[in-house]
């Protein structure tokens, strides 16, 4: 009997054992004693703006996955090519209203929202890359687009705001000599450089960047812009223009930001929020000094492929920079207060930057 006893008592300290190991593995103690709650996992989607080989997507996306890697796993970033959550250019509505949590697009894409976010965005006569990212950081900019979107859903965080060189002029199937050749051109363009050079008589179009290559193909258009050299070499525009002109007087910079969801980022714990801003501009500085070392080797290739280079000719630039200078004068007597006070504050801070560089 008193064996018997003994082993029953020897099995009840042994299932009891088991149970507590079976506890220990599903809630484990954290240094306290006190289990570890187990963590949310957030989920958000991105998307660019460019097809798959625009390095401005190809950096969004590294800069997603980044982003999930800093948070361990707890943010996770899915990043999406431009056009297959929502349709191109329509990123920023879809931020707004919590399809996307973040994009990466160009300011000079929702005009239609404010006419202002094409001071920020390829502006002819606009300030040179490093001088915006300068004025965006630490001038007032992004305190000044955060004013902008006033009464939309998003904020935003400066991306690749200086590429270096400029923005390419043109790609081009019409040989530009001299203003009488811009008159009835059918030219791409987007943002207030398209509006410029419509009131010097070209025939401007707004087309996605990804349709430029066929457009032309098909005859659609006789020109197009698109970023720098280094990006359109990438998507082989040499195939379907045998012009490629230079001039930082239409895009002195080539300006993307990231637009953020802003009640999906202000419900981010303190040191995920940290991780966004912290991967965002580490990935944006990247993307810059890519373009900038790519863009240095992108001229000999155009050339090698057959492309012929030309700088625009001085008649052109003079003109695009009168007409430019006539547009923002009059846009910022006519428009919101908005317009003016980032006018303004750019062109204050573009003749500070000029006078010691």
């Amino acid at each position: 009997m008193l064996r018997k006893k003994n082993a029953l008592m020897l099995l009840l300290a042994v299932m009891l054992a088991v149970g507590m190991v079976s506890c220990a593995k599903d809630e484990p103690a954290a240094a306290g004693g006190e289990p570890v709650q187990k963590v949310e996992k957030i989920v958000w989607k991105s998307s660019g703006h460019g097809p798959a080989t625009d390095p401005s997507q190809i950096f969004h996306d590294k800069c997603c996955e980044a982003i999930t890697l800093a948070s361990g796993g707890r943010l996770e970033v899915k990043p999406f090519v431009g056009g297959s959550i929502v349709p191109a250019y329509k990123e920023l509505d879809a931020i707004n209203e919590g399809v996307l949590q973040m994009g990466y697009t160009c300011p000079m894409y929702n005009l239609d929202k404010w006419p202002s976010a094409g001071l920020i965005s390829s502006r002819p006569g606009g300030l040179p890359g490093e001088a915006l990212r300068t004025w965006f950081n630490y001038g007032g900019g992004a305190d000044l687009m955060n004013e902008m979107m006033e009464g939309y859903n998003v904020m935003t965080f400066p991306g690749a705001l200086s590429p270096l060189p400029e923005e390419v002029f043109f790609h081009s199937k019409v040989k530009l000599e001299s203003m009488a050749d811009i008159q009835g051109l059918k030219a791409r363009c987007m943002g207030d450089g398209g509006e410029v050079l419509k009131r010097m008589g070209a025939a401007t179009v707004i087309i996605p960047g990804s349709e430029c290559y066929e457009a032309m193909q098909r005859g659609t258009i006789d020109a197009f812009e698109y970023s720098t050299l280094a990006t359109n070499w990438n998507m082989h525009f040499n195939e379907v223009a045998p012009y490629l002109y230079l001039s930082p007087t239409r895009a002195p910079s080539d300006p993307q930001v990231f637009f953020v969801n802003k009640d999906a980022f202000n419900e981010l714990p303190k040191d995920l929020q940290e991780i966004v801003r912290a991967e965002i501009d580490k990935w944006s500085q990247a993307q810059h000094e890519y373009l900038v070392f790519e863009s240095v080797n992108a001229v000999d290739k155009f050339k090698e492929a057959g492309t012929e280079v030309y700088k625009v000719p001085s008649d052109i630039e003079e003109a695009l920079t009168a007409e430019a200078a006539a547009f923002y004068e009059e846009k910022s007597a006519t428009e919101d207060p908005i317009f003016g006070k980032i006018y303004n504050s750019m062109k204050e801070f573009g003749i500070a930057y000029n006078a010691v560089h």
